[in-house]
């Protein structure tokens, strides 16, 4: 395994009084993708917006591309090269495709948004298409595309495929097997088999905890993954 980029010790976070993550630690690779999984309500959206800085940490160390962050702010954290591609709200959808990839191009000082096109090559026909009006899997692509061109070292993922069209999604899956190869993701996915997948690395949370932690192709045929993540 590559050193990891992002290492994660004791973390604690939650809403107001209320404890969602309770000491959890894991590391994620400089390469090779980091799946996140369990079920509905374990935790998996708080624990990345903390990783985000959306959330102040109660407790515990993120180390982020060997600095500590857990008392910076999101934009520092942005700075630094780490991008977040959120669940839900991830474009602007009066806006077009275009003016959405721009808005990506000048957080990171490029010029232009090809790398994005190249990317996904369906955005192409988009540019002047306003983001609302396109499908579920569009959104998702021009979403990641917009991440990518901000020149990551690390980009989180919450649901990448949800809503997505059977055809889209081996088609994003795809992609992200690509990007694993030169970035990390971090990547929260109710399709286990293709987060298992993308990922080299995979972590199980059961009620805010880490249930599981290991390469991917070992959590993959461990008997307990099916009793962690069962409704």
């Amino acid at each position: 395994m590559s050193e990891p980029i992002l290492s994660v010790e004791g973390l604690t976070s939650g809403y107001g009084r209320s404890q969602v993550l309770f000491g959890m630690s894991f590391i994620a690779p400089a390469q090779g993708g980091l799946a996140v999984l369990g079920r509905n309500g374990a935790g998996k959206t708080t624990l990345l917006k903390t990783l985000a800085g959306e959330l102040s940490p109660w407790e515990g160390r993120i180390a982020f591309d060997g600095a500590d962050c857990a008392g910076e702010g999101t934009e520092r954290r942005v700075r630094r090269g780490l991008g977040y591609v959120p669940q839900e709200h991830a474009v602007f959808g009066s806006l077009t495709v275009r003016e959405n990839l721009m808005l990506g191009a000048v957080a990171s000082g490029s010029k232009g948004y090809d790398e994005a096109i190249d990317f996904f090559p369906k955005l192409g026909a988009r540019l002047s298409q306003q983001a609302g009006t396109l499908s579920g899997g569009e959104r998702k692509m021009l979403a990641i595309g917009r991440a990518i061109l901000g020149k990551p070292k690390l980009l989180m993922l919450d649901e990448p495929t949800e809503g997505v069209w059977i055809g889209v999604i081996e088609e994003i899956a795809d992609r992200l097997t690509l990007l694993a190869k030169e970035i990390a993701l971090v990547i929260v996915e109710q399709h286990v088999e293709l987060a298992l997948r993308v990922s080299a690395r995979a972590v199980v949370m059961e009620r805010g905890r880490v249930a599981m932690e290991g390469p991917s192709a070992e959590i993959a045929v461990d008997p307990l993954l099916k009793r962690y993540l069962a409704p």
